[in-house]
């Protein structure tokens, strides 16, 4: 399915961001091939054996979305760097709850056959890119939204400058930056 012009998307988005809710029935068709094309993007990097789905995972992001009150949608970057953020989250939040469990918070008796078997991957790799992404936002946030946007997002350069309302250049510079300070991060280096 082509991508819609981001014109006719910004202008679905204003009049729903408006009350008109038949704006929101024209904009689901048009922009849900591009969730599912960001959901995919987030699921890769999970681990094998997920369960949650990129159908899922988009339904989900939707829910929040429409149920965000008083937001005034200003373009197509901004409703998808939101949508990117919803699906970070609900990824976080997921992952978040299974360590939960497996350290004990449904815990239950087993036999010690059971007990032998081998438990799954862990999802920490991705609570700690998120808790070092919230670090980075406390020294800039700019930086980790950059990061936030074409990394869990999938947007272009050229998009995340767009969302962030600076240049293509700054763009870049702020995404190398938070690369390299991300790297040293979860490596566990040292910080300035």
């Amino acid at each position: 399915m082509p991508t819609p012009p981001s014109h006719e998307v910004t202008q679905l988005l204003l009049a729903w961001s408006d009350g008109d809710r038949a704006a929101l029935d024209q904009l689901v068709p048009l922009v849900y091939g591009e969730l599912r094309r960001l959901a995919k993007h987030h699921l890769r990097r999970e681990r094998a054996g997920h369960t949650l789905q990129s159908a899922a995972l988009i339904h989900e992001a939707y829910l929040r979305l429409i149920d965000v009150k008083q937001v005034r949608w200003e373009n197509r970057a901004h409703f998808f760097a939101a949508a990117a953020r919803l699906m970070r989250q609900i990824l976080v939040d997921l992952a978040r709850e299974r360590g939960t469990r497996k350290r004990g918070g449904d815990a239950r008796q087993v036999s010690l056959d059971e007990a032998l078997v081998i438990s799954p991957p862990r999802d920490e790799g991705l609570v700690a890119l998120d808790e070092a992404l919230t670090a980075l936002a406390e020294v800039d946030a700019r930086k980790s939204r950059v990061v936030e946007l074409r990394f869990f997002g999938g947007l272009s350069v050229e998009e995340t400058a767009e969302a962030l309302k600076v240049s293509v250049e700054t763009v870049n510079r702020d995404w190398r930056f938070a690369k390299s300070w991300l790297s040293r991060r979860l490596s566990g280096e040292e910080q300035d």
